[in-house]
């Protein structure tokens, strides 16, 4: 087992706030994204062939500041919204869906206390004392990226990690495997359960300490720089103090708000994909642009049928090719625009805070789970798709140093993997036609 690697202290760009009267997403983070994502695409095959620790590509997004976009605006800073974090997480994952699904845990971790801490109405409660909404502007202050995870185990075996009580606070024991960012993170946010058993406190945990072992998932088949591995804690001090917020065992007393944390990671994992499905789908189009791709024409001098007019057609013009890709780019539309409709509906609910219904929070369950129905979908059929339309390209083979195609398709096959669309769809299916919500679910 290997110790941990304290991630570099670093420094974000400062960036300069919007007036009063715009936006801080108008015009500043699009232009950022749209550069960091630039750069990530230089040279993501590379990186993707390395598979090393994510440390340079994390580097990279605290100096555009991205971690600290979706914090609540403040004396030194100026946040964006749900919609501006999901355009992020997309444009990113289209570059490059590692760093993108990094980005999209930290950005659910971030709200942990806010989604599980207490009211700000209410008595504060021994074991949860962090205010709402106190770790995303710690984060923001302290340059942290946050990775871990709140989820139950799997399976019942599982026994997960187990807090004990201690003079102040608790002892953290256990081990885990998370999907993101625990190879790389300044801070680790995980549930674990007093004694074993009864609801989940949700805590911060310094990897640096010497009771936190991290093994680093290096042998995945794809998103092989989302900082994924296993990290085992060895009677690690939690102060009170970092005891962010608490999750009920039973699902019929989450509130509606808390029961929006999963939605939340859900979709952003479903930008994710849809930006594997549209990156892929654009760098195909390059290399068909540049003739590299696409069925050779015959010419009659080969003895094929005779062409309309002088020259042969290429590579852009043929009718198979041109079906091919207006196939692709449907799909890729239309997943879109599910994803759009869910990102709205979970944009607004997470701004009704504690004034949610159940039933509002069951009609944002099920326009997530449609989201994540096609788009996993999309993102296999269109790299799946892509792969063979750039076949034989020159410059297409990740062996060679050219795109490396074959990535975004392992890459969607790992992310969607733990998807099962069949749950999803008997879940949207029971609640359109029985009313029926569907019970809390926290992915891996």
């Amino acid at each position: 087992m290997s110790t941990p690697r304290k991630s570099l202290r670093r420094t974000a760009i400062r960036i300069v706030p919007a007036p009063a009267d715009r936006p801080a997403d108008d015009e500043i983070w699009p232009r950022v994204t749209r550069e960091l994502a630039d750069d990530l695409a230089v040279d993501a095959p590379a990186r993707d062939r390395a598979g090393k620790a994510p440390f340079d590509e994390v580097a990279r997004l605290q100096e555009a500041g991205l971690p600290a976009l979706l914090t609540a605006p403040g004396a030194n800073r100026r946040g964006a919204d749900w919609r501006a974090a999901s355009a992020v997480v997309r444009e990113i994952s289209a570059a490059d869906s590692s760093v993108g699904e990094l980005l999209a845990h930290h950005y659910v971790l971030s709200w942990s206390s806010r989604f599980f801490g207490p009211a700000e109405d209410t008595a504060t409660a021994p074991a949860c004392p962090a205010p709402t909404g106190a770790l995303d502007a710690r984060t923001a202050e302290e340059h942290w990226l946050l990775g871990g995870g709140i989820e139950p185990p799997r399976t019942e075996k599982d026994q997960g990690l187990r807090l004990t009580p201690d003079a102040g606070g608790w002892i953290l024991d256990g081990r885990r495997t998370f999907a993101s960012g625990v190879a790389v993170a300044d801070r680790l946010v995980v549930g674990a359960r007093p004694g074993g058993t009864g609801d989940w406190l949700i805590v911060l945990v310094d990897p640096a300490h010497p009771g936190v072992f991290t093994d680093a998932g290096t042998d995945r088949v794809g998103q092989r720089l989302s900082g994924a591995g296993t990290v085992t804690f060895d009677h690690v001090p939690v102060p009170a103090a970092d005891v962010l917020g608490r999750l009920p065992h039973d699902d019929h007393a989450v509130t509606p708000f808390a029961g929006l944390a999963p939605l939340a990671l859900r979709l952003l994992l479903v930008q994710v994909g849809l930006g594997i499905a549209e990156g892929a789908l654009s760098e195909a189009r390059d290399i068909s642009r540049a003739g590299q791709a696409g069925p050779a024409p015959v010419h009659p001098a080969d003895g094929g049928p005779a062409t309309v007019g002088a020259d042969p057609l290429g590579a852009g013009d043929d009718p198979y090719l041109l079906l091919a890709y207006g196939e692709l780019a449907t799909t890729a539309h239309a997943a879109s625009a599910v994803v759009e409709r869910a990102t709205d509906a979970l944009a607004r609910g997470l701004l009704a805070g504690p004034t949610l219904s159940p039933e509002e929070r069951a009609d944002i369950a099920v326009l997530v789970s449609a989201a994540e129905t096609i788009t996993s979908r999309a993102a296999v059929r269109v790299t799946t798709r892509v792969l063979e339309l750039v076949d034989g390209a020159e410059g297409a083979d990740a062996q060679s140093g050219g795109p490396g195609f074959d990535r975004f398709w392992r890459n969607a096959r790992a992310l969607t993997a733990h998807t099962q669309p069949a749950h999803r769809l008997r879940d949207i299916g029971d609640h359109y036609l029985n009313g029926t919500h569907a019970r809390l679910t926290l992915p891996a």
